[in-house]
């Protein structure tokens, strides 16, 4: 089973995703032209920790743009219910669709994605049983990338040696002060925000409950058997292989294939 792909029309949505890609646009370029090459001239860094940003920085932008673009979850029209399966459905609503439980319908992408967890304005894209993985990377490579930003902001002015030569015709140079605390400010934003999310989620998971759940103070579920959190955790990122779930340049396969998707490819 291929990744789809899947596109949500919606300005806001459009918005939103171009903040994030402006504020990684700018450190990426930012970052390394005031602090990290010029050290690693003068020998005050290794080249290590120039790779380590550029790491950083790509596998944030890989799971931004794979989250935004994959298939959360969309249920397929007309799917084939097996008889016993059929407790385990029920109609949705507002789309008069049949859905498996643990789905919900989204206002914004007009269809119910499957184990939805929430819209995400930031990645134009709803969160759901297909892109949860992506999202969860998205989160953990932020936080990463912000920490690491904060961290060479703090060492240029105070741990750093001074750097002998700097070109003070170039824009980076003269305006070096306010480009950093732009840098800073927004890092600190960032880094608090998704911090809180990406607590929020790991709750989520270890709890096996989502987002629109625990909002709805669903009850239906609560008496269910409670799961390992190396299963439910395998379960979101589609392998028991720990070292994959940091890597966003995969495919996700469920642990246990969905009869749906069995019938329609």
């Amino acid at each position: 089973m291929g990744q789809r792909i899947h596109f949500v029309v919606d300005p806001q949505g459009w918005c939103c995703m171009g903040l994030i890609i402006f504020v990684w646009l700018y450190n990426t370029i930012f970052i390394p032209k005031i602090i990290l090459f010029p050290h690693y001239e003068e020998g005050n860094i290794s080249v290590v920790a120039v790779l380590c940003y550029y790491f950083c920085s790509l596998f944030c932008i890989a799971s931004l743009f794979r989250a935004s673009v994959a298939d959360p979850g969309k249920l397929p029209e007309n799917p084939k219910i097996p008889i016993t399966e059929l407790e385990h459905w029920e109609l949705c609503n507002k789309c008069n669709m049949m859905r498996p439980k643990r789905s919900h319908h989204c206002s914004r992408c007009g269809h119910c994605v499957r184990r939805m967890d929430h819209h995400c304005p930031w990645i134009n894209n709803c969160v759901g049983e297909d892109n949860h993985w992506l999202f969860l990377q998205l989160c953990f490579y932020t936080q990463i990338l912000s920490s690491y930003t904060l961290i060479l902001d703090f060492c240029h002015y105070y741990y750093f040696l001074p750097l002998k030569k700097e070109n003070w015709d170039v824009f980076v140079f003269r305006h070096e002060l306010a480009l950093l605390r732009v840098s800073a400010f927004m890092g600190l934003i960032i880094l608090g925000g998704i911090s809180r999310l990406f607590y929020t989620q790991l709750m989520g998971i270890f709890t096996d409950t989502t987002s629109i759940e625990k909002m709805s103070n669903c009850c239906e579920d609560i008496s269910r058997p409670q799961k390992p959190w190396q299963q439910t955790f395998s379960e979101v990122f589609g392998t028991h292989w720990k070292i994959l779930w940091f890597i966003p340049f995969r495919q996700r396969q469920p642990l246990r294939v969905p009869y749906h998707f069995a019938n329609h490819d």
